[in-house]
């Protein structure tokens, strides 16, 4: 991209300015850190950047234009001057009722998809009557029992207009038979349903700890997902590769980059050894990725991903279909960086967070309620963080031009070393037999645990400065803050619906829909059309998690 002869010059003039103005500068009054370095990865930040940091960048091969290889500036050409990204606020409140009043009011909001947060229960396979769900019905999301509290969440609100994203993993394939179910009851054409199912229950054993069943049979029902989905839902994204948790879990920017694409070769591995085509399936296969403070190194990272993701499909997987090769992704803000102190601190968190992910291009966003290390957020907390959105989408200029931080010489050159570092974790995952067996023997948990204590150290010795944590607090602030809670009550009327179905329904359907979900998993039949028939039977969803815990077993570390 450069001349030679200008790039020495250029060398030549920096170091006259760092022996006549920049060193004469710092002896006199000295710089605020012995060292400056990115937010997580630890990389080295010099004080000035010019072209001699990225003479090796190539713009056709490394950079490129919108919507074309290697999508390092976004994989559409025109980005968020034809369509802002999917304001997808993530909302699940208690009740089916609840849920649905609430997607109602984001909807009237301005809100432009949905995006389903599930209570432990749920995500862990149980029923809201299970003795393992006391206490937890409806704290972290919402339960969802059977296809009618599906119903319920959805009613008045046409599945063929919207777009949903369902967060839920180990019981993802039952989640979504009881989507489809809901869809054909409001005769929606299968085709027509569009939204996302998280489906990633590898990050589980790596950062979240959700899982069901053992690794070998998690990968069997995500693959038939895709094979279904591929035919009878191809809107639908059949998974949505998570580096969100991850990252939440400690690691580095580069960790998450790498552990999540590590995480997408074994997805695409295990369906072509299936017999699927790449390209029938790849399409479909969407990411998640965490935003934090550090703008310029996020916005590094989405591109370094995109760049990344688009080498791995053509060189390893022969590729061939542009959307093969294109890294689609949501992003949400980062909740482990939100505080309990000074809770009003964290709307100009996720603002940094949600200006980074837009200069990073991402597809869709989450932006994270003040008040979310302490409850679910309230009414007015939402309505504040879908207003982050709008007001940078609609005020801020962020969204006018493409890509505008390309050509910058540290933003490229950090881009550039996020790709190298998290290549480089790949080949280490490479050598250690893919990401599950890395996974099974506990070696990536590990390389994010060192970083999350490290971290952790530094907050505490004062390294690391979380405003109004470990420094600039406010003494005596204890004003009350309105909480969003979940009440005995409405666990109890939870338990009522789930035994009132099961009091209405036809027994004996139940018992031969359960019966043939556990032949099939026996064999190597598709489990979707076995899934759906369940969820239209009113079978629940631990019912269903318990014909296939007997035939699968459940995951126990280690072992």
């Amino acid at each position: 991209m450069f001349d030679p002869d200008d790039l020495e010059k250029i060398r030549d003039a920096r170091e006259e300015w760092r022996a006549e103005t920049y060193e004469p500068t710092i002896e006199r009054f000295g710089e605020r850190k012995e060292e400056f370095t990115t937010d997580t990865g630890g990389q080295e930040v010099k004080p000035l950047y010019t072209p001699e940091d990225i003479a090796d960048l190539g713009y056709d091969t490394d950079v490129g234009f919108p919507g074309e290889e290697p999508y390092t500036r976004g994989i559409y050409s025109t980005m968020y001057r034809g369509r802002l990204w999917t304001m997808r606020q993530y909302a699940g409140m208690g009740t089916a009722e609840q849920t649905n009043e609430r997607f109602h009011y984001l909807l009237d909001e301005g809100q432009t998809g949905l995006s389903m947060a599930f209570d432990l229960p749920t995500q862990m396979g149980y029923d809201s009557d299970a003795a393992m769900a006391a206490g937890e019905v409806g704290k972290s999301g919402v339960a969802i029992d059977t296809v009618e509290d599906m119903r319920t969440v959805f009613d008045d609100i046409p599945l063929d207009e919207v777009s949903t994203s369902m967060t839920i993993n180990a019981p993802a394939a039952v989640l979504l038979a009881m989507y489809v179910a809901v869809g054909d009851e409001q005769g929606v054409p299968r085709e027509e349903l569009r939204g996302t199912i998280q489906n990633d229950v590898l990050k589980e054993y790596v950062a979240r700890n959700t899982y069901i069943y053992p690794p070998a049979a998690s990968m069997r029902i995500i693959t038939d997902v895709f094979e279904y989905c591929a035919k009878e839902t191809p809107n639908f994204n059949t998974i949505s590769i998570s580096g969100y948790h991850i990252r939440e879990a400690g690691s580095t920017a580069a960790q998450e980059v790498a552990f999540t694409l590590a995480n997408g070769i074994e997805y695409v591995e295990t369906a072509v050894e299936a017999g699927l085509d790449v390209d029938e399936f790849a399409p479909r296969l969407s990411f998640f990725f965490a935003s934090y403070n550090n703008i310029l190194e996020e916005a590094a990272k989405f591109r370094a991903a995109r760049r990344m993701w688009t080498k791995i499909m053509q060189e390893r997987f022969g590729a061939k279909r542009t959307k093969s090769k294109q890294l689609r992704f949501h992003t949400q803000t980062a909740g482990s960086t939100l505080t309990a102190q000074q809770v009003e601190n964290n709307v100009v968190r996720v603002a940094y967070q949600a200006l980074a992910a837009v200069f990073g291009g991402t597809q869709s966003l989450h932006t994270n309620g003040k008040d979310e290390a302490l409850s679910l957020p309230t009414e007015e907390s939402v309505r504040t963080a879908l207003r982050t959105q709008q007001i940078l989408a609609h005020e801020s200029g962020a969204a006018d031009t493409i890509d505008p931080l390309a050509g910058s010489y540290y933003v490229e050159s950090l881009t550039d070393e996020v790709e190298e570092e998290a290549f480089e974790i790949i080949r280490e995952v490479d050598d250690r037999g893919g990401m599950r067996r890395a996974i099974e023997e506990q070696w990536v948990q590990r390389q994010i645990q060192d970083v999350a204590f490290d971290r952790q150290e530094e907050i505490e010795d004062g390294d690391r400065i979380t405003v109004g944590v470990n420094e600039f607090q406010v003494e005596d602030d204890d004003r009350e803050v309105d909480l969003e809670e979940v009440s005995q009550d409405e666990e109890q009327a939870q338990v009522e619906r789930v035994e009132a179905v099961r009091a209405g329904r036809d027994d004996t359907e139940v018992e031969t829909a359960l019966a043939a979900i556990q032949t099939a998993a026996s064999g190597d039949e598709n489990l979707m059309p076995r899934l759906v028939r369940a969820a239209k039977a009113r079978a629940t969803v631990g019912e269903i998690c318990d014909a296939l815990r007997d035939e699968f077993g459940e995951h126990r570390p280690g072992t």
